[in-house]
């Protein structure tokens, strides 16, 4: 690769630190879309022992692909998120992985088919995180920022995405736990 194609990647990516979420962190400020990345790239780190037999290099650089297309169209929170929004941001993804170098192409080509085909233990567990984080950083930020329709969401979100593991139903049950737990002491 060369520095100024590197370059022009970095200026894309970069969005993601501007780009805000609709959750918050404990300080109170809203959460970025590059710190939720960065955060399920080491949720992947961390759980390696727990899944050997999958390539935990590979969810890592699923994690860190996995929301740049929000560096075109910002972050819309998963309960306004349309059909119609999600095949936008994919293709402007996409595109923007048309005009990389061909190595990095084929990898994100092929990385981004494996994600959105949810078919490899690596996928799953990406997705998984992805989603379990969210419902983390939720249960983290203070109350007073949850919508209404939260309340519900937080002990629902991403379950589906966690029955192919016992580990992820049981990291689940301890969010849910906690979730409740924050509900009852702030209602």
């Amino acid at each position: 690769m060369k520095p100024t194609e590197l370059l022009q990647i970095m200026s894309v990516a970069e969005k993601l630190k501007c780009n805000t979420r609709h959750c918050y962190t404990s300080s109170g400020r809203q959460e970025s879309v590059a710190e939720h990345s960065w955060r399920i790239a080491l949720m992947a780190m961390l759980i390696a022992p727990e899944f050997p037999e999958a390539d935990m290099n590979r969810v890592i650089r699923m994690c860190l692909i996995h929301d740049l297309g929000e560096a075109f169209t910002g972050d819309i929170p998963t309960f306004d998120k349309t059909n119609a929004d999600t095949e936008r941001e994919d293709d402007l993804f996409a595109g923007w992985v048309n005009t990389m170098p061909q190595e990095n192409r084929e990898e994100w080509k092929a990385l981004l088919a494996e994600m959105n085909a949810q078919h490899t233990l690596e996928a799953r567990i990406y997705k998984a995180l992805d989603k379990m984080e969210a419902v983390i950083q939720h249960n983290e930020s203070d109350i007073a920022t949850w919508l209404p329709l939260e309340y519900d969401l937080q002990l629902h979100y991403g379950k589906e995405n966690v029955q192919f593991s016992p580990w992820f139903r049981e990291l689940k049950a301890e969010i849910d736990n906690w979730t409740r737990k924050k509900i009852a002491e702030n209602t």
